[in-house]
């Protein structure tokens, strides 16, 4: 597998080719601005010398007109002249002329192997069908050694100019990419052990600070979640080791002798409640780890709120007569939802509402209906929570009272934290509410289409 190019190596060769690439165009621009300057101005010089020639022909005044001639050209070196007449033969020229000078009249460039010529033929008497053939020669040689010295000059300041750029942009993004570099290295760090490690915001630049803070909220969910998944797995072992403890020495105290059958089916049933037991309790976390995935899957049904409620409070009857609690419903409502969970929900919450409402006290249903969502409301009466512990209600394993017994078969402390599972796959929120010698649970469900 070939090696990929660091961004720094890449970010450099770009700077490279860009300064290169504007380089060249600028270069050639300016030797094609050049060589059309000189152009011009070689034009400008053949055009005074044109007019120079036919002012000499004719202020000759019997004088020999080459005589003329050759004075006029003699101020020059690098001009040379031809003439012929309108039969095309040679009247006068220069013996400098090379014989590939073209014959067609206006301005031409002429290349041999040691010299550069511009040339400007013209009729000598222009406007008259019989005039002579007028060519002027000039040498311009140093005009193209001077032309390739610039083109090498700017071949050579591309290549130092790409160099250059290449290497102060591998410098700059080096530099540049020292905080990306500096997380990395953070991120790289970052272990079980080190989630409360957090990339430093403040002297990030503008681009890295905000995935900068995007990674620490990361870091802090995963943190979060990581010790929330470490006091999980700590409170299963909890709850789970001592019905485990009670089974292995019961089991072993019954093996110890021979028992009447009586005895030994007694022991069964007693490792039976703790088995069953032990098994609710690993449904309950299964539902709950579903839950945290989104896997809950609801079976949507136009529910009476109002007789759901009612058919709970008839099986809570018995119950609630026995402990001398008075139960009572208030206002109705339809909804959408779950059949199933909302009433494992519900019976959550009575259930624990009758555990802590004292003889002659009263647990009370009230639905409110509003435009948009429903509110339900489990309330007792009782001694109230207090308010520090209010935020933990929902937590898994947890229970209000510290004197609880380690591993008991009821109760395990999940019955809130499921309500709340199914209460929020139906798009709604739960909280509790304390005082006034009163304690609710509210729900908060929308009404749905």
């Amino acid at each position: 597998m070939s090696r990929r190019w660091s961004l720094s190596n890449r970010l450099a060769l770009l700077f490279a080719a860009c300064t290169a690439i504007v380089s060249l165009f600028a270069g050639v621009l300016f030797s094609r601005g050049s060589e059309a300057h000189f152009v011009e101005l070689d034009q400008q010089l053949l055009e005074t010398q044109l007019l120079g020639v036919r002012r000499a022909l004719q202020d000759a005044h019997g004088h020999d007109p080459q005589v003329r001639l050759e004075e006029e050209l003699s101020r020059r070196a690098d001009l040379a002249l031809r003439i012929k007449d309108a039969d095309g033969e040679r009247w006068h020229g220069s013996i400098r002329i090379p014989p590939q000078v073209p014959e067609r009249t206006g301005l031409s460039t002429l290349d041999d192997a040691d010299n550069n010529y511009r040339t400007l033929s013209a009729p000598l008497y222009p406007g008259r069908p019989d005039s002579a053939q007028l060519t002027l020669l000039l040498d311009i040689t140093h005009h193209q050694h001077f032309l390739q010295r610039m083109q090498r000059l700017i071949w050579l300041t591309v290549g130092l100019s790409a160099l250059a750029t290449a290497l102060l942009g591998a410098w700059a993004a080096r530099r540049g990419l020292r905080p990306l570099r500096r997380m990395g290295a953070i991120a790289g760090s970052v272990s079980a052990r080190s989630l409360n490690s957090r990339l430093p915001e403040e002297h990030m630049p503008a681009e890295l600070a905000e995935l900068a803070h995007s990674i620490n909220d990361m870091l802090g969910r995963l943190d979060d979640a990581f010790q929330r998944l470490s006091a999980f797995s700590a409170d299963i072992a909890h709850e789970l080791r001592t019905p485990l403890s009670n089974l292995l020495t019961h089991t072993q105290v019954t093996l110890t002798r021979e028992r009447s059958l009586e005895d030994y089916r007694e022991a069964l049933h007693s490792n039976l409640e703790e088995l069953q037991w032990m098994a609710q309790l690993v449904n309950d976390m299964l539902y709950l780890a579903k839950a945290d995935h989104g896997l809950l899957a609801l079976h949507r049904e136009p529910l009476q709120l109002a007789e759901e409620v009612d058919l709970l409070l008839d099986f809570f009857g018995p119950l609630a007569e026995d402990a001398n609690v008075r139960l009572g419903r208030d206002g109705e409502s339809l909804i959408e939802g779950d059949r199933n969970m909302l009433r494992r929900a519900l019976s959550n919450l009575l259930d624990n509402a009758l555990r802590f409402t004292p003889a002659d006290g009263e647990v009370r249903v009230r639905i409110v209906d509003a435009a948009q969502r429903v509110s339900v409301i489990v309330e007792n009466s009782g001694e109230g929570i207090p308010a520090d512990l209010l935020p933990r209600l929902f937590d898994r394993f947890y229970r209000t009272d510290p004197a609880r017994q380690e591993g008991s078969s009821e109760h395990a402390g999940l019955g809130l934290a499921i309500t709340r599972s199914i209460v929020r796959a139906h798009g709604g929120e739960i909280r509790c509410e304390s005082a006034d010698g009163w304690t609710r649970f509210l729900i908060e469900l929308p009404k749905g289409d």
